[in-house]
């Protein structure tokens, strides 16, 4: 990650002096809980904790909802991923490889339908319409919504294929959660920190969580991960009821300083827009040519295609996916695949990647995909 070569500079002048008195290490938590609280949407008193691991983040955000509202129930979505942890493990969607063999599973535990325009034949809109009916008809035939804690959700889901929430979708479900006393659980541990070109996706739709999960590029690589929300919502566990040995090591608070310092310096916010065009643009003459693109999708620098066999039938390619990956690899490019069927490329670049360094890396992309599709004879001159 290009963002780890930037703050090791900080973090190596600073990290004898986290560990050289337990004063300066509790000083670097309490900066960077400080910090991220004045960061996170909302305009009322906020808390933060801190913990290693994305998994534990989503973990724990759930034990402090099920404690602030004395109920059972947590509502996930379609397509979602949220760790490998039994709780978080059983929240995630995808069966293989994340919860193949590891039954049984956390209960209470209920999924709803998250818009898949491309695969539900329909506007974005029209499925985003059409996930909130099947939501409210859950709360009648499913699970009652007074005994639901917290809705969890992505803003854009990583694993599930880059599926972005429809304009409006995020705002009607915290206003369903509101109705109903749900606590909405952002979790940003993928698309915060500039990656959507907003410093957390909620922003896009005007959206204030109750909690929100933060991780991966919070430290930069770093082994850190927290949950920032409501004080009188975080307030409510009793000491002793959250953390773990090595949650919030002052290391990784320096280098999560370091790299908030970076974000807002170099507007990598705006940068990330800026990828994000680029990649699109380039998508789209993509797609020109190449029948297997079906559908391009992402916000920001999150951006990703849908391999298909076919435009008509929308037949997931997963051979044809793994060919591009191969090739790419062997050319210098490493992706990666994710969606329920695996035949999503999915692009997130370094925010700190260089005009070059994209360029290069679009280039072998296109070569990737010219060169799995010629074996195929469906090149479009």
């Amino acid at each position: 990650m290009c963002q780890s070569v930037h703050v090791l500079p900080f973090l190596c002048q600073n990290t004898v002096k986290c560990y050289s008195s337990k004063a300066k290490s509790i000083a670097t938590n309490d900066t960077l809980a400080r910090r991220l609280t004045t960061l996170v949407p909302g305009a009322f008193p906020k808390k933060a904790v801190f913990f290693n691991s994305g998994a534990e983040a989503v973990e724990n955000a759930v034990k402090i909802a099920r404690y602030a509202t004395g109920r059972p129930a947590i509502l996930v979505f379609e397509n979602a991923f949220h760790g490998r942890t039994l709780m978080a493990m059983t929240m995630t969607a995808k069966v293989i490889p994340y919860k193949y063999r590891f039954g049984p599973y956390a209960s209470e535990v209920y999924r709803a339908p998250f818009p898949y325009p491309y695969r539900m034949n329909m506007s974005p809109q029209e499925a985003a319409d059409h996930c909130l009916h099947e939501i409210k008809r859950m709360f009648t035939g499913v699970v009652a919504p007074d005994q639901i804690a917290a809705m969890v959700v992505e803003p854009v889901q990583g694993e599930g294929g880059f599926l972005v929430a429809p304009p409006g979708f995020l705002a009607a479900l915290k206003r369903l959660c509101e109705q109903h006393g749900i606590l909405f659980v952002a979790d940003e541990i993928q698309t915060g920190f500039c990656r959507t070109g907003r410093m957390f996706a909620v922003e896009h739709d005007g959206v204030v969580p109750d909690l929100i999960l933060v991780a991966k590029s919070l430290a930069a690589g770093m082994p850190l991960s927290g949950v920032v929300g409501r004080a009188e919502i975080m307030d409510v566990p009793p000491p002793g009821t959250l953390g773990g040995t090595y949650s919030g090591n002052p290391v990784a608070c320096a280098a999560a300083l370091a790299a908030l310092d970076l974000f807002e310096q170099e507007d990598l916010a705006t940068h990330s827009q800026l990828i994000g065009f680029i990649i699109q643009q380039r998508f789209q003459h993509l797609q020109q040519r190449f029948p297997c693109i079906g559908d391009i999708r992402g916000l920001g620098s999150m951006m990703a295609l849908e391999i298909v066999t076919d435009r008509v039938s929308k037949e997931p390619d997963v051979p044809l996916v793994k060919e591009i990956l191969h090739i790419a690899h062997q050319l210098g490019l490493i992706l990666l695949n994710a969606g329920m069927y695996n035949n999503v490329l999915r692009v997130l670049v370094p925010l700190t990647v260089t005009d070059k360094q994209l360029e290069q890396g679009l280039y072998i992309l296109e070569e990737a995909i010219t060169r799995a599709s010629a074996q195929r004879h469906t090149v479009r001159e």
